[in-house]
């Protein structure tokens, strides 16, 4: 019988990387510039492994073939196969990432035979003055874009957002994107992990090395459009589901607990992961509860009828793939707050 999974994050060492994902979120890494703790994770050669129960030791890939929709959903299963749809972070930037975007579906398809990568952040901590990077400043072109580029003025194109603990954000694909310093944030993506970037702000390594930038590669991918709708708005209504953002992609909500809920969840059709982004929780399935301390992911299989959470002050973000009508076309923007 499927359980409640937990899994062992995955390190990444970044550059830009910190501490705050061993100090603030109790990572059992070890050294410094730790930039990524991937949560839940089928890329190849970065699976995660399961740390709990009888499953202990399995991958998740692994786990998608024996149990196929009973863990992931039927519609899930039928969309994807025995891909997981999505990979879950948690990143620390305390230094300014690069400026990079993502192709669609199809570009990536046509290239790597890969999937696109939208994503979504949620900031969980962020330094005084912390900004990011979403999209241009105005609309441009790829010709004006290319003299910027050129010139060394790239960063007067583009748009600057001041950030604090609880900010939200949706990254298209081809939407030019960068975190900066001091933020601390969930990440829900696609699973894929192309990237191109483009600016790097002229660092260079000990050896007096830059990173390799996808100038090219990039120009056919990028949305040169100036687009308003990357901060999310949503509402914070205590022990309810809150709705974030829909896509085809993944539907995030947040559920923001000052006691408990029960979430009925056999009519999704859809596993369900749980990021603890705010305060630690307990859960309780089937009439077994589970810790979920602040910065810890749960995947809970589709077969399971529903859980209850609870918590005396806590946020948690609730991701599931929901279905989407067929009408739905990748070129949509993402909705907010409808969730059906």
């Amino acid at each position: 019988m499927l359980y409640p999974l937990f899994f062992k994050p995955i390190s990444k060492k970044r550059l830009w990387g910190g501490r705050k994902l061993i100090d603030f979120l109790n990572k059992p890494f070890h050294g410094s510039q730790i930039g990524e703790s991937w949560e839940l994770s089928t890329v190849s050669g970065d699976e995660s492994v399961v740390s709990n129960g009888i499953l202990q030791g399995k991958q998740l890939n692994e786990l998608i073939e024996i149990y196929k929709a009973d863990l992931v959903g039927m519609s899930v299963y039928e969309r994807f196969g025995n891909y997981f749809p999505v990979l879950i972070k948690y990143i620390d930037a305390q230094k300014d990432l690069s400026v990079q975007l993502h192709p669609n579906d199809h570009l990536a398809k046509e290239r790597y035979n890969s999937f696109g990568k939208n994503e979504m952040w949620y900031i969980m901590d962020a330094d005084p003055g912390a900004q990011l990077i979403a999209g241009f400043s105005k609309d441009t072109d790829q010709n004006e874009y290319q003299q910027y580029l050129q010139n060394g003025q790239i960063e007067d194109l583009l748009h600057y957002e001041s950030v604090k603990r609880g900010d939200a954000f949706f990254i298209r694909t081809g939407t030019v994107h960068a975190i900066g310093a001091g933020i601390l944030l969930a990440e829900i993506q696609q699973t894929s992990d192309v990237t191109y970037r483009i600016f790097d702000w002229n660092r260079t390594d000990k050896h007096g090395n830059t990173r390799e930038l996808h100038t090219k590669q990039a120009l056919d991918a990028i949305d040169f459009a100036k687009w308003n709708d990357h901060k999310v708005a949503y509402t914070t209504e205590s022990n309810q589901r809150n709705p974030m953002v829909h896509t085809r992609y993944f539907t995030t909500e947040i559920i923001v607990l000052e006691g408990e809920i029960y979430v009925e969840t056999d009519q999704l059709d859809s596993f369900v992961v749980l990021m603890a982004v705010q305060g630690d929780n307990q859960i309780s399935v089937d009439g077994t509860n589970y810790k979920l301390p602040f910065g810890s992911t749960v995947l809970l299989p589709a077969c399971l009828t529903g859980f209850t959470i609870q918590a005396n002050q806590s946020e948690v973000l609730m991701v599931t793939i929901l279905g989407i009508p067929a009408q739905f076309s990748s070129s949509d923007r993402y909705s907010v707050n409808n969730i059906p």
